[in-house]
């Protein structure tokens, strides 16, 4: 099959039906972040590379590794590969006072050159929030309650949560040298990625899925070992917290996220359904540098495809795969009552019907396509049924056929109630 027909590799087209899954999800997910008090915020694909680099991080695999980079009149541009930089690049531009307990969402594709997988595509998209409250474990027990809920609105409510802390922002280079000594003596038999993680990001170590460094790893003491007393202190009260909430939790000494800007509670979310690749949706409370300000925050991305996935693989994505509206498919004998039938058309649309007509053809070509289509109903008029004022309405499924007046149509069609 020709390359000009199909997407870009680890790319796809989301059709109907499927699609509907989507809408659906995305409907759902509005509702529930109105409730919480967030305004979506949509930013552009395209951002300056730097946007990135001086949030996410430069030793970061994505960073390194995954960014699409391009030049383009003389600057660095990339396609955005997580949307919180982007949304902490558009608060670094407003005042103080504008972005104050802001709480904003956003929705749309992310872009990350990888090795397609199932559940990890190159254009992905992600549902995010952002809220910039400074730090607070009973804000970030809210917000994980919120990711939490939307799991649960979406039908797989029965994922759970691993718990951990990256620690207070100013005890990062501690925690960092005290895993550089204990991993001091088992260098040698880390993977060639890990040696140089140790340098680079020694937190990465502890994310590696290489058997052999997965050892080394167990021996070592976990990275809350190295911190502050009041780092600890804050992750119990986001626990306990959680814990009045009801969501369930598992507190994970080895979770540590991959980006460099997070700080305090970190967490993912994960479903057996996906196999290894089992992580939904993750987040945690993060400060960064950006436009010469600090900007301090807490928020969460939730991979849709995983969603998707996850709802596929339990067998609950027919609970939300909507059935399009009825289709009412307009026929038209003769060139009068096609022209006619376009008025008509417009008419059944404005009443809340889903209405369509064939340009041209018989009686029968006309009603093969609205079997193709699907329609429910078929509005047949002929010069006999203008002279009347009427329309010959058949029900698709059952054959039946019946004159109904024009005043009458819309209501014998099931139009919706009026707003």
């Amino acid at each position: 099959m020709s390359s000009t027909t199909q997407p870009v590799q680890g790319m796809a087209d989301i059709a109907a039906p499927e699609v509907r899954l989507w809408q659906r999800l995305e409907e759902l997910g509005r509702a529930v972040l109105a409730r919480y008090g967030f305004e979506e915020l949509r930013t552009p694909i395209v951002e300056f590379e730097a946007v990135f680099t001086r949030s996410l991080g430069a030793t970061t695999d994505v960073v390194q590794k995954e960014m699409y980079v391009f030049e383009k009149g003389g600057r660095r541009l990339c396609l955005r590969p997580e949307g919180t930089a982007g949304v902490m690049r558009h608060a670094a531009g407003l005042g103080e006072q504008e972005t104050a307990g802001a709480r904003w969402f956003y929705l749309g594709p992310m872009f990350r050159s990888e090795r397609p997988q199932a559940g990890r595509r190159r254009q992905f998209h992600q549902l995010g929030v952002e809220c910039l409250e400074p730090p607070s474990p009973l804000v970030d027990a809210e917000i994980l309650a919120l990711q939490v809920d939307l799991l649960r609105v979406w039908g797989i409510g029965d994922c759970r949560v691993r718990l951990n802390t990256r620690g207070e922002a100013g005890g990062h280079a501690q925690v960092a040298a005290g895993l550089r000594a204990a991993l001091a003596t088992h260098e040698s038999e880390l993977c060639d990625d890990c040696r140089r993680r140790i340098g680079e990001n020694v937190l990465r170590v502890l994310d590696c899925k290489n058997a052999a460094c997965q050892r080394i790893v167990a021996q070592v003491p976990p990275p809350t070992a190295f911190m502050s007393e009041a780092s600890r202190e804050y992750l119990a009260q986001v626990a306990r917290h959680l814990t009045a909430l009801d969501v369930a939790h598992d507190l994970d000494p080895l979770l540590v996220r991959g980006l460099d800007y997070y700080e305090h509670t970190v967490w993912e979310i994960a479903s057996t359904a996906l196999g290894a690749q089992n992580a939904v949706a993750g987040g945690g409370r993060y400060r960064l540098q950006l436009g010469g300000r600090e900007l301090t925050g807490v928020g969460f991305a939730i991979g849709l495809e995983r969603v998707v996935g996850v709802l596929q693989a339990l067998g609950r994505d027919d609970a939300l795969l909507t059935a399009p509206p009825p289709l009412v498919w307009l026929v038209g004998l003769g060139e009068t009552a096609m022209q006619q039938n376009l008025g008509l058309m417009q008419q059944l649309r404005a009443a809340g019907l889903v209405c369509r007509m064939a340009p041209a053809g018989s009686l029968k070509s006309q009603m093969r396509a609205a079997n193709k289509a699907g329609a429910a109903w078929a509005v047949i008029r002929g010069a006999d049924e203008l002279a009347a004022g009427v329309a010959a309405v058949k029900y698709m499924a059952s054959g039946e056929q019946q004159n109904v007046a024009l005043a009458q149509l819309a209501t014998a069609l099931g139009a919706p109630p009026p707003a």
